[in-house]
């Protein structure tokens, strides 16, 4: 086995360092650079015999990312894209086995602990939570939180990582978080591509980290492209820090450090990167150090060739600048070094990377190798006994000659032999269904497990604890519940925060937060500008650093604003960690009936098919909410609560455990019984369908009504099967359009839960129209399910099952 010779690059100070301990520790620089570089043109080779399946590398970067190691200390945090493999080499934070395991997708987190292998290569991550969902001490650790393919996409959980260190600074109470933060000195590194600085997320980030002043210092590699679109094309002035001069801080102003350095210049670099991290660190001032005249040698990635669509001169520029040749032409210069030295060292710079690579291959493809042959063996072994042999025996030769095969076409092998053989029974077939059934169950961990932390923290384990009321209780408005609510939670945790477009200073919009920014400071309950994606994005770095943001979106509408952090980056976070990161943000929201376009959204169906990793809450009135706060402030995984919007002014109960009564997740609730029809329902619609059940029941109609409570988990145990047993008849009533969350309920207890085999009728929705809803409250009638349109479509229903019982009513 080679050494793994790749070590943490050094800081140094040229003044206290002989002129041989500088020397040693530039020489280190350069090899780990060199190493990098071949490892992309390694890595290349390999996807272009088809050992690995798609390539994206860092080419180009080294130098730049050397001197941004020296910077990166214990405790820091990276996010970027997926052009940083040297920065991840020179911290240590990843090495080059790990590099070639994750671009052949090696499913073992032993191997491949950034992603497992669900993630294409040059998509970093450490692991900071273990197996039993605890966290690891970031204080004495490098910190990478999971890479996203989506350009730009980091950004928003960037500034959280950032707005982290804020808050443990400014926030004495969070003295005792010390395996988090030693007092906010912790730096959350960004790296952006100049192409993706074209993207609203990109300024929309710097605009709220110039506002906020968080220690944030986000490199920009800039080769002039994005893929083949020049930056004539991408930028004003083609300079993104000459636009981003407004944002410069001045004496008596908030805003940002700009820095601008050449990416071929080591010295200038090493220099520039010192300076721009300390006034971070120290001052707390977001930087921005925008590396210019870099250069990527190969090209975008392995889907085509830079040669297309770049001039000769732009090549021949891009050979001579490059970045290595540039840092050994001055080490030259130097005497750091002489030719002969730096040969000998790229050779074995060469050598080194290819045995990693080799190694990383055998590891990957003996265990398939492995698997074909216990395969082979046994679909050969069953052809000996069978009246299909021949064809038995070619499966196993065709599987036995596939070059470099991967698991899927061995498991394919194997379920069409037992199609083929499926006259048979033989001890040699049950052996294949037995070998299939415990690969089953091993590939679904390798390739399906953990789209949640499962963890013992998980919102699913949390106790239920029932409310209690007094014997004459107070009845109070909705929005007076939730107050009490999150006033019981952040005198409780001191972790708690919570953040929004007018959340702070005037309580939000509907009082729910009323009063407490002046009781628990603007540090801990703060308003926002208008910008959900950073919003969101702000309460993901947040949670991810051990704190528990409640992170809110005035109204649901908004919520599309957002859906990149939530969709690619939260929601995904743990599967794509493989369990090894979480980020348990509470998102906050109200939506349902209210009146106008803009203000009466209910996407339930964008939310379910975009955000899975994401449980869904959808409490029918303030104390179910608070329940549900309550619950998931004590689990460790993300997600949304959607609070009804016409709930806020309604009188409920008052519990005297207000903080520490819990609602369980994926329990649906039976809000009346009855044995004709059973309608599941949520939010403000349920009001309407129990109103409409009350009418239905002077009609001889006795309806149960269900409250799934959660959409996502949707009723574990079952409740709406155990209704239809009685009633044989479902409807589904629901705000969002045709086919949204109602196409999912139906999925769930038709296929998932068996209910299709219960039904004597057919199953229906009642859903909103198509549109959005108009204004005025008769845009709603005519728009959203109204009490009216309850009654008549399960008088309907029972008019089709006995019209002589239940005349057509028009």
């Amino acid at each position: 086995m080679p050494e793994a010779t790749i070590q943490a690059t050094t800081r140094f100070d040229a003044s206290e360092l002989s002129f041989d301990e500088f020397s040693k520790i530039v020489l280190n620089d350069y090899r780990i650079g060199v190493e990098s570089r071949q490892a992309s043109i390694l890595g290349r080779r390999e996807v272009l015999t088809g050992k690995a399946k798609f390539g994206i590398f860092g080419d180009g970067k080294e130098v730049a990312q050397l001197a941004m190691a020296k910077a990166f200390r214990n405790g820091d945090w990276r996010a970027g894209y997926y052009r940083d493999q040297t920065f991840m080499f020179a911290t240590g934070m990843s090495d080059l086995k790990k590099f070639f395991a994750q671009l052949y997708s090696h499913p073992d987190v032993e191997k491949e602990p950034a992603s497992a292998g669900r993630q294409m290569n040059c998509h970093y991550a450490t692991r900071f939570v273990d197996a039993d969902g605890n966290w690891v001490n970031q204080a004495e650790t490098m910190n990478c939180s999971s890479d996203i393919s989506t350009t730009g996409g980091h950004m928003p959980r960037l500034l959280g990582l950032a707005y982290a260190s804020k808050l443990y600074r400014d926030n004495p109470e969070l003295a005792y978080l010390s395996n988090f933060s030693v007092n906010g000195n912790e730096v959350a590194f960004g790296t952006i591509g100049n192409g993706a600085t074209s993207e609203g997320i990109f300024f929309e980030t710097i605009n709220a980290a110039g506002v906020l002043q968080v220690p944030m210092a986000l490199s920009i590699w800039d080769d002039a492209y994005a893929i083949s679109v020049p930056a004539s094309l991408q930028t004003t002035k083609e300079d993104i820090s000459e636009i981003l001069k407004g944002f410069q801080r001045e004496e008596g102003t908030n805003g940002l450090e700009i820095f601008k350095v050449r990416g071929w210049d080591y010295v200038a670099l090493c220099d520039t990167y010192e300076r721009a991290i300390a006034v971070c660190r120290n001052e707390h001032v977001p930087v921005l150090i925008h590396v210019v005249e870099m250069t990527q040698p190969q090209g975008h990635s392995t889907s085509g060739s830079h040669e297309r669509y770049k001039s000769k001169e732009r090549l021949n520029w891009e050979a001579e600048h490059d970045c290595l040749l540039q840092m050994r032409k001055w080490m030259i210069s130097a005497a750091i070094s002489t030719d002969e030295e730096l040969d000998e060292l790229e050779a074995t710079a060469k050598k080194t990377v290819r045995e990693f690579q080799r190694l990383a291959w055998d590891e990957y493809h003996d265990e398939i190798k492995n698997e074909m042959t216990e395969a082979s063996t046994m679909i050969n072994a069953l052809s000996l006994n069978s009246d299909k042999g021949a064809e038995l025996q070619q499966i196993a030769t065709t599987m036995e000659g596939t070059v470099d095969p991967g698991r899927g076409e061995i498991i394919s092998a194997v379920r069409k032999a037992l199609r083929v053989s499926i006259a048979d029974s033989s001890e040699e077939k049950q052996q294949l269904k037995d070998w299939l059934t415990a690969q089953n169950a091993l590939n679904y961990e390798r390739y399906n497990a953990k789209l949640f932390s499962n963890t013992p923290s998980s919102p699913l384990k949390v106790p239920v604890v029932a409310p209690i009321y007094d014997a004459e209780p107070k009845f109070i408005d909705g929005r007076e519940i939730l107050n009490a609510c999150f006033d019981a939670n952040f005198e409780r945790d001191k972790k708690i925060v919570a953040f929004g477009e007018d959340l702070g200073a005037i309580g939000d919009v509907n009082q729910g937060f009323a009063g407490l920014q002046a009781k628990y400071g603007d540090i801990r309950i703060s308003d926002t500008g208008i910008r959900e994606s950073t919003i969101i994005g702000q309460g993901m770095g947040l949670a991810m650093r051990g704190l528990r943001p409640i992170a809110e979106i005035q109204y649901l509408d908004y919520l599309i604003w957002a859906i990149t952090v939530l969709s690619d980056d939260i929601s995904s976070l743990s599967y794509r960690t493989y369990g090894g990161q979480k980020a348990p943000v509470i998102v906050r929201t109200r939506g349902h009936r209210l009146e106008g376009v803009w203000h009466s959204g209910s996407p339930m169906g964008v939310i379910l098919n975009s955000m899975r990793g994401i449980h869904v809450c959808v409490p029918r009135n303030m104390t179910q909410a608070a329940g549900m706060y309550n619950t998931l402030l004590r689990g460790d995984e993300p997600a949304i609560v959607i609070e009804s919007l016409n709930g806020y002014r309604l009188k409920e109960k008052l519990p005297t455990n207000i903080g520490d009564f819990t609602v369980p997740l994926g329990v649906a609730e039976v809000m009346r019984e009855g044995s004709d029809i059973t309608i599941v329902s949520y939010g403000s619609t349920l009001r309407i369908v129990m109103e409409a059940a009350a009418e239905l029941e002077g009609m001889g109609i006795n309806v149960e009504v269900i409250d799934p409570q959660t959409l996502y988990p949707f009723d574990k145990e079952h409740t709406c099967i155990n209704s239809l047993k009685k009633t044989s008849k479902i409807l589904i009533v629901d705000e969002d359009i045709p086919g949204g969350g109602s196409a999912y309920i139906l999925q769930q207890i038709l296929e998932k839960q068996g209910g299709y085999y219960l039904l004597d009728a057919h199953p229906k929705t009642l859903c909103a129209k198509e549109h959005r809803t108009p204004y005025g409250s008769d845009g709603d009638y005519f728009t959203k399910p109204s009490h009216d349109d309850v009654v008549e479509t399960v008088y309907n229903m029972m008019n089709e099952a006995n019209p002589g019982k239940y005349p057509a009513i028009y």
